[in-house]
Formats: structure tokens, sequence, C-alpha cells
């Protein structure tokens, strides 16, 4: 364990999603609340409307203020499932129903060997996927130079940092996803946050990486628009 123990962490996660949500953590089976948060843009200036988490000890889901009192008496009137379900169509313009992903969080950091460099999100060397995220990002190059994989972070506010991965496909199988993952997570504690990893629940590579580099599974969901990708 590097940069905090593993308290430091959680504690630093219940204050970015009691920041994000407007309440955490889950005192009742299944809660709507309000946020400003929700009708402010996030990290990359979009605004999302819906945003909750799901886990065994509870569901909170948040909305803009505006829209509380529609939310809670869909709530009153469907129940948690029916909420669900119907939850998007408060929201103008929608593009479908609250999606889900799998939602985890850096609960110990790996000791995985560095894979990259941090590089500025407008190098030129780096694809078009990295160049929005607001700082740096990590980068393996290959041997002649060219990129191979990446890491961006999207900082959400000063206690969280997303992590997002990829690697071209003909350098797949050699583990850079999952040590610039660990890489990332190192950096993020460093600098006083948890790392946050999401995806989608059948996406079993992304899973893979993300168990390798310190982010197990605890049944968590995340629930939105848009949907986890």
């Amino acid at each position: 364990m590097h940069q905090g123990g593993a308290s430091d962490l959680a504690d630093r996660l219940t204050a970015h999603l009691s920041s994000w949500l407007g309440s955490w953590p889950p005192i009742s089976p299944f809660a709507v609340v309000t946020s400003p948060a929700r009708a402010t843009p996030g990290w990359d200036g979009v605004v999302r409307p819906i945003a909750g988490l799901a886990t065994p000890e509870g569901t909170v889901v948040s909305v803009p203020p505006a829209l509380f009192e529609k939310a809670r008496a869909l709530f009153e009137e469907e129940g948690p499932h029916g909420f669900v379900a119907h939850a998007a169509q408060l929201v103008a313009g929608a593009p479908g129903p609250l999606g889900r992903g799998v939602f985890r969080w850096c609960q110990r950091l790996s000791d995985l060997p560095d894979a990259g460099e941090w590089v500025d999100p407008d190098d030129p060397r780096i694809p078009d996927w990295l160049r929005p995220f607001n700082g740096a990002v990590l980068v393996a190059f290959d041997e002649a130079g060219a990129y191979a994989a990446g890491v961006g972070r999207k900082r959400h506010d000063e206690h969280c940092q997303e992590l997002a991965v990829a690697t071209e496909p003909e350098h797949r199988g050699r583990g850079l996803a999952r040590r610039l993952v660990a890489q990332a997570a190192r950096r993020v504690a460093a600098e006083g946050s948890v790392a946050t990893y999401l995806h989608r629940v059948d996406n079993f590579a992304s899973a893979a990486v993300a168990e390798a580099a310190g982010f197990p599974d605890v049944g968590w969901e995340v629930i939105g628009l848009p949907t986890a990708t």
C-alpha cells in the first residue's frame, strides 16, 4: 500500500459521493435525493441530470433540484424498479432509459510496475480519444515511439478521479492496460484523491484489468444518463 491506507481511500470516496449525489452513504434501501451537481456541467462540460449508485446496502439516485418533486412522486407511485425504468422520462430529450454499469473504486494500490509516461493531452503523439481529459494523461509508447495504450483521468472533484483506459489491438495481451491503470491510481492517491473505474457489465476484458489493478467488484452499479461505456 502506498500514499495512504484503505481507510483514507474510502474516506475520499465517501466525500466524492456525498458531493456528487447530494447524500451518501445510503440510509434506506432506495432513496431519491437532489443535488445542484445534476444541473451543473461535469468534467467534460456535459450535464448529467440523473446519477445514482446501487449497492448491496442501498441505492441512492440523484436528480436536479427542479425535478425533485416530480421524481419523488414517480418513486412513490412506481416504487424502486418502476422509478429506474421510467425516470429518464423526467428529462426532456433523454436518449433512452437509465443505463447501468459496474462501479469500482481503488481499494488497494497495486505494485504492478509502471508502463507509461505522463504527457499533456495536446501531445501530437496521442490519439483523439485522450485529448478531452482535464489533466495530464498516461501513455505507453512502443519501441518505435508510437502510441500503444493510454489512460485518461476524469477529474470529477477534489476527491475523485475516474480512470479510462484503451489499448491498440496489436499491443493487447501484454498487460499494458492493467499496469497503466495501477500506475495512474498511485498518482491519483498521491494527489489526495481516490481512483474510480466504470465499465459495462458485459465488458469482461475491462473487468479483468480493473481486478488486476486493485479495483475489485463489490456489487456496486452506477445508474444514470448517459450510460456507462
